[in-house]
């Protein structure tokens, strides 16, 4: 009988941190492709564009003015799908019929007055002050008694529903702890209780000793490819000790994130010699007043593209019905990014 191969047969892997299965099927990954193929997005190449409504000094669509910022810039998002005057209302009718107000706030952060550079072609320093700027919003917002959670991510391309090309992220932040932290916290308290310790730092350390799966590290945090990832190239960036939340980061450990931030991001764009899309964002511990040794910072990034700049993964069908699935073995994922150069493919050298 055949040998099972992890790299050519079909199997499931388990995600400890939700407590959900991803379906692998490497073999699928020959197959060949004569689905939807994407136009690849041409940089428009303007440090200022005088129509974008994210440009220093420029109007926004809600008709307040930018100023002309020099590094990052915070506004509230004038059209925040989460607002602060909200009511207290709820609904609540036998088993099936639920509901209940949400009030927070949305902001948008723009990472630079450039309007043509992402993340991976800023410096070090340059991503550095966006996570400060993060690291305050978070501690701000998050000392607000009707804020439990502070969502900070990034929607980078079309692809991902992006709408405008400018450089930039958002932070929500709300009464309840969204539905994928909550997952995550269920979990990290089940695993301290019976360990004592971080469930994300360890298995941090565990993938440092197997390293298959790890793309870089420095002295704080660890870039690698999860067991269990979903999308093609999904990669996560989490710390080797007990951070919790970006409150407990200090000046040295943030400079060693944008290191990771920017490497990981450099790995992206070199894949396919693209502005590469993904969702991107941190999972912390939550804002509600308790303490949660339970729960470590991590970076997470879900990009979508498959075989080409040209060609995505679709989350659709059995993916919507079942559970997720993915073609190529995390592993695989690993050592086609941990090949690529260091530098990004649109400079020999970019100045850190």
């Amino acid at each position: 009988m055949e040998k099972f191969d992890f790299e050519e047969h079909s199997h499931r892997r388990y995600n400890p941190f939700t407590g959900e299965y991803v379906q692998v099927s490497p073999h699928r990954g020959k197959r060949p492709w004569q689905g939807q193929q994407e136009k690849p997005v041409i940089a428009e190449g303007l440090t200022h564009d005088p129509s974008c409504y994210l440009c220093p000094g420029n109007e926004r669509v809600g008709g307040d003015q930018n100023p002309r910022y020099e590094e990052t810039f915070v506004f509230t998002n004038d059209f925040g799908a989460i607002t602060e005057n909200v009511p207290e209302g709820s609904f609540e009718e036998g088993d099936f019929f639920k509901a209940k107000s949400e009030r927070g706030i949305c902001k948008v952060v723009c990472f630079s007055p450039r309007h043509d550079l992402t993340v991976p072609e800023l410096s070090v320093v340059e991503v550095e002050k966006v996570l400060k700027l993060w690291q305050r919003e978070f501690t701000e917002l998050g000392s607000l008694p009707y804020i439990n959670y502070v969502q900070i991510f990034e929607n980078k391309g079309q692809i991902m529903g992006c709408s405008n090309p400018h450089p930039h992220g958002q932070i929500w932040a709300q009464q309840s702890i969204p539905s994928e932290q909550e997952k995550k916290s269920n979990k990290f308290e089940e695993y301290y209780r019976r360990k004592g310790s971080s469930m994300v730092v360890d298995y941090a350390q565990e993938e440092l000793v197997k390293k298959e799966r790890v793309l870089f590290e420095n002295d704080t945090f660890v870039g690698l490819v999860p067991f269990w990832a979903v999308w093609p190239f999904e990669a996560m960036i989490a710390p080797k000790m007990h951070l919790s939340s970006l409150k407990d980061v200090t000046a040295s450990q943030l400079k060693d994130l944008a290191d990771a931030y920017r490497r990981l991001t450099i790995m992206y764009d070199n894949l396919f010699k693209v502005s590469f899309p993904y969702s991107g964002g941190i999972h912390q511990a939550p804002t509600d007043g308790k303490d949660h040794p339970e729960w470590d910072l991590h970076m997470v990034f879900y990009p979508p593209l498959l075989r080409s700049a040209t060609v995505k993964k679709f989350m659709v069908g059995y993916e919507m019905l079942a559970n997720p699935q993915r073609d190529l073995t995390p592993e695989k994922a690993a050592g086609i990014l941990k090949s690529l150069p260091s530098e990004h493919y649109k400079s020999k050298m970019i100045l850190t």
